[in-house]
């Protein structure tokens, strides 16, 4: 079979959207492609974003290509997928410019993961892949019946059909991936790095899959979820292929980098520099010594409240007190170039506290953001306290409550929010 695999044009236009808005690999693509070429099938990645393809230019690639089972991601690709723009408009605009060319139509991503039904009638498409979608794409490729593919949503008649919870794949054999040149010389990219201007193109990689924590606020519980971590003779290879193509920046997109010796060791010899997201309390002065000499120049680093009651109330189970994460912090500070502690907005912090811990950091040459407020994604603990399981108006919920509490946004929002009717209702999604 043929299977077109693509990353629609991202447009955030009043979207709540938090992530980073340039282009980055899908990684999520990469890994199915793989797998469906070594069960014998061809496939096309068609990356919208990368190439500065619209819609309509983007459809016409995948009709060309003639396939029989066309897969759109509803996510601006793995990185962000627990902080995904909430409307469904983009990857909408690309099934209604598709239309029937591109076989079986397939969405994956966080929306159809947490909210199946609601996804499927919203995009128009024939099924919905729940969780984490490498091998279940490559088992739609070769399937006789979609009963026998685990965690599916499709229609049958007038019901929905949902065949299982979420599925988390065993990652840690994925192969190394393989990116075009082109593709890797125009991702000029360097993600969440500060410190330089980027000297040669940048690369996504994934070194582990999930985390072993359940904080409050982390939309995570139906994908990505379970901890692993990925073969390290995989994981080096897709490196040394990454750096033998002019890549001099690595971004790790793993939920949390957590300090592995081996890797790190490996890095220390190969001409490259990398960008990770961890939490400060699970290094070691010895590990944080490690990581800078492996070639680390950003740390983005979950610190989030700035009492241990702020971080109980977030399920943190850190076990550093807040001086221990301020020292901690600096001491990566001295061999590592950028160094940023994140902060949330807690109900019970102190202003004066917060506004005093920064000026300490920014002291020693580490950044703390103004802490930013929670946004309930349906994946998360914080949504399912507030209302229990998502159910069919899920993103509509958590978007009005976001939009209603509070009058200030994100520095990265440039336009205020619209409501997501509003926003989805601009391209037909119903």
């Amino acid at each position: 079979m043929r299977v077109a695999l693509v990353n629609p044009p991202w447009d955030y236009r009043n979207s709540i959207y938090f992530g980073c808005r340039e282009p980055h690999l899908a990684l999520e693509l990469g890994y199915a492609a793989s797998l469906l070429r070594a069960a014998g099938h061809e496939a096309m990645i068609v990356d919208a974003h990368l190439d500065g393809l619209d819609a309509r230019a983007a459809a016409d690639a995948v009709a060309g290509f003639a396939p029989g089972m066309t897969v759109v991601t509803t996510a601006p690709t793995y990185l962000f997928w627990r902080c995904a723009p909430p409307e469904l408009r983009v990857p909408r605009l690309f099934l209604d410019a598709l239309g029937a060319r591109g076989g079986r139509t397939v969405a994956v991503g966080p929306h159809g993961s947490a909210t199946p039904g609601t996804t499927l009638t919203k995009l128009g498409c024939d099924v919905v892949v729940r969780g984490e979608c490498e091998e279940i794409v490559a088992r739609l490729a070769d399937a006789e019946s979609l009963r026998g593919v685990p965690a599916l949503a499709y229609r049958e008649g007038d019901e929905i059909v949902v065949t299982g919870p979420p599925h988390a794949c065993r990652f840690t054999d994925l192969p190394a991936l393989r990116w075009p040149d082109a593709w890797v010389a125009r991702h000029r990219h360097h993600h969440h790095r500060f410190e330089a201007a980027p000297d040669g193109p940048g690369a996504e990689v994934e070194a582990s899959r999930g985390c072993p924590y359940t904080c409050s606020f982390c939309a995570k519980i139906d994908f990505r979820d379970k901890y692993r971590r990925r073969d390290l003779t995989l994981l080096l290879e897709e490196v040394d292929g990454l750096i033998a193509q002019g890549a001099t920046y690595l971004y790790f997109i793993d939920e949390i980098f957590l300090p592995q010796k081996p890797l790190l060791e490996a890095l220390v010899g190969r001409d490259v520099r990398f960008g990770i997201q961890t939490r400060i309390d699970l290094w070691k002065s010895d590990m944080l010594d490690l990581l800078g000499a492996a070639g680390c120049v950003s740390i983005e680093a979950g610190v989030e409240s700035l009492t241990e009651e702020g971080r109980a109330q977030l399920d943190k189970n850190c076990r550093a007190s807040t001086d221990e994460l301020a020292e901690r912090l600096i001491h990566a500070r001295r061999t590592v170039p950028f160094v940023q502690a994140n902060l949330i907005a807690v109900a019970g912090d102190d202003p004066d506290l917060v506004a005093a811990w920064r000026d300490r950091l920014r002291g020693h040459g580490v950044w703390a953001n103004d802490p930013v407020p929670l946004y309930p994604y349906p994946s998360s603990p914080d949504y399912r306290r507030l209302w229990g399981e998502p159910d069919g108006a899920a993103w509509e919920r958590a978007h009005a409550h976001y939009l209603g509490q509070f009058d200030r946004f994100s520095d990265i929002q440039e336009e205020r929010p619209l409501p997501l009717a509003e926003l989805e209702a601009a391209c037909g999604c119903r």
